[in-house]
């Protein structure tokens, strides 16, 4: 609610909404800029961030609402629209052309000309003249890709404020900024509001929240859950409100977890990490022990995997199995040593829809023995049936393209895919996202099996409620870094929100 004290509103929405195929994507959300201010705008996936700004910029119609800048109706149907009324959005992907110069993106299609000729050293001190506005001392004439990713954000920034932007929404443009470069963005902001400018912030890092923002939106599932002053937010009930789920213990049963902890570890991993993916960390996997790994989107969990699969090369630490140093250098030889890692993205990074079930099931097992002893149409199909009934795969039709099956059956597929190879470490990441509830309680009770069998598993999972049901150990991460590790009876709901939280456990 809106004082005396409060800057005047400068963007407002109102009842903003989006449907698609009749599902709400956005419904009935409000949300007020006002001038000179940095407003945080957070939520996991799916929340409705994304669909806000596309609606706003006019990269897609809203069903419902209305768009107010400074009073005046905006009916943007282009983000050039939105532009020419003063709304502009930069995103983490910078949308410049990194092979031409920081003056000519500064510039594209308004470039200083004269008969018809543009002027260029005209071009170049308009842009120095511009950069100095933001501390940035550069050559502009060098390629804009030759220059850091935050460079090449305040170009942007730069650009859109100098088309008349009053208001500005940045879109993750931290993802991949390294501390130094964030403070040079944080900068850059905190100059633009104080000019006077409304800024929309999107992000996952709370972190960084709390040391630019102002004010906080929180949405969920489309729907608006709160906006507060962020010194009225404390990051415990802020995380609550982003998860929907209050801090409260939730029970869980485990099973030999004091003797498998005792074993010797399978695999460790030793201040492995990669800037500006995940900070070094330290992690043991044991036989028939689920560890848990849990945190906000963008904490740094599936980074974490990637880089224990060898999906990305870590620039520090080591890894070692059985006690013996182990080089992982991409996903072939972490198969060749008996890991196997299910993402998260199951239609982008998983299946291949055109083939069927069991091209889609022998694909790993095939990969790891190599070209040259291919397994034969047979041996295939007897591998497919097999894991098929052992699965409870519908329909039960391995030749069915796999793209025709429901999204628990293609994760039950998958996860055959990799219990083929006989892996000695399964790595899962969100392995219950998008499935039904038949399906989810089907895998939850294999992972279980899994442990029974000897297997060392690591869980990626946003269902806190859930991962306590079956891990003996979680690792919490926040801000893309390992900052707690609980174990036994310590591994519940309440603990893991307070270690997301910044709190003791």
């Amino acid at each position: 609610m809106a004082t005396e004290t409060d800057p005047p509103a400068l963007l407002e929405i109102a009842g903003l909404s989006k449907y698609f195929a009749g599902t709400p994507a956005l419904e009935g959300v409000d949300l007020v800029l006002r001038q000179g201010e940095i407003h945080a705008l957070l939520g996991e996936n799916g929340a409705g961030k994304s669909t806000l700004i596309k609606t706003v910029t006019g990269v897609m119609a809203r069903d419902g609402g209305s768009v107010r800048l400074a009073g005046a109706a905006i009916e943007a149907r282009s983000p050039t629209d939105a532009l020419r009324a003063g709304i502009a959005c930069v995103y983490q992907e910078v949308a410049l052309l990194p092979n031409l110069s920081v003056a000519q993106n500064l510039y594209l299609g308004r470039e200083p000309t004269r008969f018809g000729l543009v002027r260029r050293r005209e071009m170049r001190k308009r842009a120095e003249a511009l950069l100095a506005g933001y501390d940035l001392d550069i050559d502009v004439t060098a390629p804009l890709g030759s220059f850091s990713v935050a460079v090449q954000h305040v170009a942007a920034i730069a650009r859109a404020v100098d088309l008349s932007a009053r208001v500005l929404i940045l879109d993750e443009p931290t993802a991949s900024l390294d501390a130094h470069e964030v403070a040079i963005l944080f900068g850059v902001m905190r100059t633009l509001a104080g000019r006077g400018l409304a800024i929309l912030f999107v992000t996952h890092f709370l972190d960084q929240v709390d040391a630019v923002c102002d004010r906080i939106t929180v949405l969920r599932n489309g729907r608006l859950v709160a906006t507060r002053r962020k010194s009225d937010l404390p990051r415990a009930e802020l995380i609550e409100l982003m998860l929907g789920r209050a801090l409260a213990e939730a029970t869980h049963q485990k099973g030999a977890a004091a003797e498998q902890t005792a074993a010797p570890p399978l695999v460790r991993y030793q201040g492995l990490g990669l800037a500006g993916a995940v900070q070094p960390f330290d992690l043991d996997l044991r036989p028939g022990q689920v560890v848990g790994l849990a945190g906000l989107l963008g904490s740094g969990r599936t980074e974490t995997a990637r880089l224990m699969f060898g999906v990305d090369r870590a620039d520090c630490g080591t890894v070692s199995l059985d006690g013996r140093p182990l080089r992982i250098a991409d996903p072939r030889q972490a198969i060749r040593h008996g890991f196997a890692y299910l993402p998260e993205e199951r239609k982008t990074e998983g299946i291949f829809a055109e083939l069927s079930v069991r091209e889609n099931i022998i694909l790993a097992l095939q990969a790891r023995r190599g070209i040259f002893r291919k397994l034969s149409r047979r041996e295939q199909t007897e591998i497919a049936d097999r894991y098929i009934r052992l699965l409870d795969i519908r329909p039960a039709d391995p030749e069915r393209p796999i793209g025709l099956l429901s999204g628990g059956n293609q994760q039950k597929a998958l996860l055959a895919r990799w219990l083929v190879t006989e892996p000695r470490v399964l790595i899962l990441d969100e392995p219950t996202r998008g499935i039904d509830v038949g399906a989810h309680a089907d895998i939850i009770r294999l992972i279980r099996q899994l442990c029974a069998d000897g297997l060392a598993l690591l869980v990626i999972s946003s269902e806190l409620e859930e991962i306590v049901t079956y891990a003996e150990d979680v690792v919490v991460l926040r801000d893309r870094a390992h900052v707690a590790r609980l174990t036994g009876e310590a591994v519940c709901v309440s603990a893991i929100l307070a270690a997301i939280a910044g709190g003791a456990p």
